[in-house]
């Protein structure tokens, strides 16, 4: 009970706070309103707790023994990111009204946290943090990813209600353009520490 309690916070903490899928799930919200964002939010609801179940098994263990491989996919990850940044600050309110912009779907969004360098580390150190050789070591993984799957459902459901509810005051194609813009460089933003982590593995070991 002590270890769940103790989990339950760390997720919560680090569910709650800004990052890009936050970012993103309230992007969704102002854009598309909360109906049409609910796949993207079950993605993620769904999808990082099973990063943290698959990276506990196993998947750690990979990257530890091969981690150029862990940094290919942080630089395409950073990349993808990018181009999300990108793709929410270009995002008109005409194409999103005609439905040629479309919110990621429940697979996509589920995908993104392989991609997503905060849920990386995030699932890492809480597996790190709360697993013990004294345990038994697949019940302490299960419940890390139970923690993190109950407190995602109501932390990133605030996120789209608090984006969902931007929507009603955004109701200007401009203010919601500047919206979009400011979203997209906070999301940026929110890469730069991956791109600076690249940057010196690659290049300051070189030097």
């Amino acid at each position: 009970m002590e270890l769940f309690l103790a989990v339950l916070f760390f997720a919560f903490s680090t569910t709650i706070t800004p990052g890009p899928n936050n970012v993103m799930i309230m992007s969704s919200g102002v854009n598309y309103g909360i109906k049409q964002s609910m796949p993207h939010w079950l993605g993620i609801c769904l999808g990082f707790p099973l990063m943290v179940l698959l990276v506990g098994l196993g998947f750690g263990v990979v990257f530890d023994r091969y981690p150029h491989l862990h940094q290919l996919i942080k630089i395409v990850g950073t990349l993808y990111l990018i181009w999300l940044a990108w793709h929410i600050a270009s995002a008109r309110p005409e194409t999103i009204a005609t439905g040629k912009s479309k919110p990621l779907s429940f697979i996509q969004a589920a995908l993104f946290q392989w991609v997503n360098g905060k849920a990386w580390v995030m699932a890492s150190g809480a597996v790190a943090a709360f697993t013990s050789v004294s345990g038994v070591y697949w019940y302490q993984v299960l419940v890390i990813t139970l923690a993190f799957l109950l407190v995602a459902f109501p932390c990133v459901g605030l996120w789209l209600v608090f984006g969902a509810g931007l929507r009603k005051m955004l109701t200007q194609p401009l203010v919601q353009r500047i919206f979009n813009i400011c979203m997209g460089l906070i999301l940026l933003l929110s890469v730069l520490p991956v791109i600076i982590e690249i940057w010196r593995y690659y290049f300051t070991a070189a030097s």
